[in-house]
């Protein structure tokens, strides 16, 4: 058929026909396959040659034309260089010509517009077409509004979206002031389409209106031509009727992409809290100024930004956007490259007393058990503190009068290891509270003979803390803990009951049935913490503890067309500004602003252990705008949050919107629900931490970030969390957070619990300090193996000889959810399981269960507290500003020099994207690969050993 175009004078006109009519049938017939091999072999030259042919002939041949026309424009569809080939057949001034003959024959004209729009699907054609005055054809096609010819309407419409893509096009039309034009041709139909027959053309307009406003001229036009106002009162009308959802979320896009650009209400992106690094290191944060003269480099020249947006827009809510993993480490060199020694190797020697299994004398170690066993007996009729046996072990005795920071396993007092007192008091009512008045300077005193129980603490904070909890006018509260003198009650002058009235009650009330967790040993081991914003609070959750949901929960189904629904209650705060209160009610940053106790708001704080909101801000009655604190020494890092929330009335929807999330996606969007603690329920017996939120969505916003404000990033978007929340008690106390709270003190007290409570006889346990933190916490490290079987050389000689498993976890300071396995890994370990006996006897488990307190403590989300990801540090650590990383990796070397290289080393993390449970190898190529990286594996050749321990 192609070799008779071009068409020859010599043709007969009936063939020629025929052979258009035929390659109809067949297109019209075949998939798309059929159309690609037609392609291939030419075709959309061989058309575009035979249509420059038939238009030259005078008078046109229209019944040549018009098989052509729909020829070209059905190649074209599937055609990826049909622009180019009709520039390169000098076609656009042909169809152009064609179209302007034709605006009086509909049928002719309708076949001009299809071509019109392929041709136009290519910037550079649409460009020229543009030039060429296409669009002013096109707008006397669709203007005035009419609903005659309506197929050749829809067919313009559809030309001069595709004429808008290009961004000059867009341009000259807002020049020449077509944007109001749109504006006003689409209210017009929307007003006149009553039945919704037609939902295509109201959607094609504003498929223009969307093009136009991807720069930054059309946007300024647009809300300058109240263009906000009517897309959002037209969404209001189109609401109740599900065929217009096409309609609703072309306009919702556009509405959102048209909001004014703010800042956050923040005086600066930077943490609240920073801290002095030592030596020279500085904390690389922007320059004031760089921050201050953003919105010009922002919003005057942002054409490209709309055109991301467009391309990037999370607005189909099922699709998941990709985003870079964190974790994934991309720079080849970097896989590559072995870790270096960081010193001499002859000063590995100074982690020879961290690795004391390897020399221990059992004979001190019988007679300290036996010392111990001695000590039992003397103190058993003294009060006892809570037990916690581990679960199928056999009971054992604890001593309640003094309990030391050191296995009664060991030779001998570590010179780097330091002892302390926890005197463990009664949970009977008439036994002395851990805080009574009368025993706080025998406990002082105490604490200042042994100087180690808090190394360094602030004298101020030794006996100073305060649950932070319990609202001084709840009734509820008045009843359950001073029943019989509710008129006694004296709050502080902060609003707050004195902590040791209330710890003392609190206590009283404790059932002890939670396993694995003391109050007492919490608030011991949480006075000791050292923090920037120094810390006097306890978060109830963490005091009190909590137990498992009873069962599983299914993740969230989502609500269709929520996402759409909660952005425009959004756009609703710009066009119906009436009930918008913008009051701030909590702010870190200013705690003069904050209203605790306002009548008519929630009270909010996160001045405890992992805490993190910095503002919270009043937008309506029953919504609140909430910010997250950045990592300290940092301005990034915005995910994990932990707060306080009270005052507030039972049963209503309470609606969150956390404004300053960073990432391109959550697991918000598929089913992931916050969890709520509830201090009432905790009271009544249901001491919990359960999912909780409805109508979840995770959404960009129209609030911006400088790169020099972002720390160099270039991701200058923040996105919303927003979900709403029914409270079950009113005057209520709760606490939400973005997953199960494990906080530093948590850890330090599962500990000191797991130790007193294992077989001493089958366990062998030892806790010593791995070294100190940037902030002066210390970092624990745990040994765990089994007893040797007895004395004989050749069971201790098996005992020094088992290889090493290394653990460690919570690197990430965010994701909580690596340090609750490692809990469940401590506790299986040292219980009488069968297969954890098994392991004790065949390895040696040396575990740093957090490597980051610091950033745990300060709420952080990645970082510590020298604003570094500590996961990306173990090339070059540095021992001032990354120890835990510096010592743990000393400690590895130091075991790999005596030739006890560990087995497995395995490091527990969350992840905010991924469900469920899956391991990372060390692979260059499997790293590769799953961060999509182009770079050919083929060459690269590594062990596969890494598949084993899966």
């Amino acid at each position: 058929a192609f070799g008779v175009f071009p068409f020859q004078s010599s043709c007969d006109k009936d063939v020629i026909l025929n052979i258009l009519s035929v390659l109809t049938d067949l297109l019209s017939l075949g998939t798309g396959r059929r159309i690609h091999y037609v392609i291939s072999k030419g075709g959309s030259e061989a058309l575009l040659q035979a249509l420059a042919t038939a238009a030259r002939t005078e008078p046109p041949d229209h019944g040549t034309l018009l098989p052509l026309l729909r020829l070209l424009a059905r190649v074209g569809q599937r055609d990826r260089k049909f622009g180019l080939k009709v520039q390169k057949a000098e076609a656009t001034d042909i169809i152009l010509s064609l179209t302007r003959r034709n605006l009086g024959h509909h049928l002719h004209l309708i076949h001009c517009l299809w071509v019109l729009r392929v041709c136009a699907s290519n910037v550079t054609t649409g460009t020229v077409l543009g030039i060429n005055g296409a669009m002013e054809l096109l707008l006397k096609v669709i203007t005035p509004y009419s609903k005659r010819h309506v197929r050749t309407v829809r067919a313009a419409i559809g030309a001069l979206a595709a004429l808008l893509k290009s961004k000059s096009n867009s341009r000259r039309a807002v020049n020449r002031g077509y944007l109001g034009e749109l504006l006003r041709l689409y209210q017009d139909w929307h007003r006149n389409d009553v039945s919704n027959n037609y939902i295509y053309i109201r959607r094609g307009l504003l498929l223009c209106l969307k093009y136009i406003t991807n720069i930054q001229l059309g946007r300024e036009t647009f809300l300058g031509s109240r263009g906000m106002e009517i897309l959002f009162t037209s969404v209001q009308d189109c609401l109740s009727c599900k065929n217009l959802d096409p309609i609703i979320t072309t306009a919702t896009q556009i509405l959102r992409k048209c909001y004014p650009k703010e800042h956050l209400p923040v005086v600066t992106v930077r943490s609240s809290y920073s801290f002095p690094l030592p030596g020279n290191a500085k904390a690389e944060l922007p320059c004031e100024g760089s921050e201050g003269k953003w919105l010009k480099d922002e919003f005057s020249d942002s054409e490209s930004e709309g055109e991301e947006e467009a391309e990037k827009d999370q607005d189909n809510e099922d699709v998941e956007s990709k985003e870079e993993d964190y974790d994934l480490e991309t720079d080849v060199n970097k896989l590559r490259s072995r870790p270096v020694l960081d010193w001499p190797e002859e000063e590995l020697g100074q982690y020879e007393s961290l690795c004391a299994e390897l020399s221990q004398n059992f004979q001190e170690l019988e007679f300290e058990s036996e010392e111990k066993k001695s000590l039992e007996d003397k103190t058993e009729n003294l009060p006892s503190g809570p037990s916690h046996f581990i679960p199928s072990a056999t009971s054992v005795k604890h001593p309640n009068c003094r309990w030391r920071n050191r296995s009664v396993t060991e030779m001998g007092p570590d010179p780097g290891e330091k002892d302390f007192k926890i005197p463990l008091q009664s949970w009977r009512k008439e036994e002395e509270c851990l805080w009574d008045k009368n025993d706080e300077k025998r406990d002082i005193a105490e604490e200042a003979q042994d100087k180690d129980f808090c190394e360094e603490e602030d004298p101020a904070r030794s006996h100073g803390f305060a649950l932070c909890c319990l609202p001084k006018d709840a009734s509820w509260y008045k009843k359950v803990f001073y029943p019989h003198c509710e008129a006694s009650i004296n709050p502080s002058p902060e609003g707050r009951l004195e902590s040791s009235d209330m710890v003392r009650n609190l206590l009283e009330k404790h059932r002890g049935d939670i396993p694995f967790h003391s109050p007492h040993f919490y608030a011991a081991r949480a006075r000791c913490v050292k923090s920037i914003p120094g810390y006097r609070d306890l978060a109830f959750p963490d005091f009190w503890g909590h137990q498992p949901p009873p069962y599983s929960k299914p993740v969230l189904e989502r609500k269709q067309g929520v996402q759409r629904d909660k952005v425009l209650e959004d756009v609703r705060r710009l066009i119906e500004p009436g009930d918008v209160m913008g009051r701030t009610v909590f702010d870190l940053d200013d705690p003069s602003c904050s209203s605790p106790g306002a009548p008519g708001c929630l009270t909010f704080f996160s001045k405890f252990e992992s805490g993190n909101l910095r503002k919270a801000i009043q937008v309506r009655e029953f919504e609140y705008d909430l910010m997250m604190n950045a990592d300290v020494n940092s301005s990034q890092h915005h995910q994990w949050f932990y707060f306080e929330v009270r005052d507030m009335r039972a049963a209503v929807p309470y609606r969150f919107n956390i404004i300053n999330c960073e990432k391109l996606n959550s697991q918000f969007n598929y089913g992931m629900q916050l969890v709520m603690y509830s201090v009432r329920e905790a009271l009544q017996g249901r001491p919990r931490w359960i999912r909780a939120g409805q109508e979840i969505c995770y959404y960009k916003n129209h609030y911006r970030c400088s790169a020099a404000a972002g720390g160099g990033v270039r991701r200058r978007f923040y996105y919303t969390l927003t979900f709403s929340i029914k409270f079950p008690h009113k005057d209520d106390v709760c606490y939400l957070a973005y997953h199960y709270p494990y906080t530093y003190s948590t850890m330090m007290s599962h500990l000191d619990i797991l130790e007193k409570n294992r077989n001493p006889k089958k366990v062998y346990w030892r806790q010593q300090t791995l070294c100190q933190t940037l902030g002066g916490n210390p970092c624990p490290l745990l040994t765990i193996t089994a007893m040797p079987a007895s004395k004989n050389r050749d069971d201790l000689e098996q005992f020094c000889n088992r290889p090493y498993v290394f653990l460690t976890a919570r690197v990430h300071p965010g994701e909580s959810n690596a340090s609750w396995v490692m809990k469940g890994t401590l506790e299986f370990l040292v219980s009488s399981d069968p297969i954890a006996d098994l392991l004790r006897k065949c390895f040696i488990f040396k575990i740093v269960p957090m490597l980051n307190p610091d950033g745990v403590i300060n709420g952080n989300h990645r970082c510590s507290l020298s604003g570094d990801d500590l996961n990306r540090q173990w090339l070059t650590p540095n021992p001032q500003l990354h120890p835990t990383i510096y010592h743990t990796k000393g400690l590895l070397y130091y075991l790999c020099s005596i030739g006890r290289a560990p087995l497995v080393f395995c490091d527990y993390h969350g992840h905010s994207q991924k469900k469920n449970v899956f391991l990372y190898g060390c692979s260059i190529k499997e790293t590769l690969w799953q961060a999509g990286c182009m770079v050919d594996t083929a060459v690269i050749t590594e062990d596969v050993g890494y598949r084993v321990g899966p």
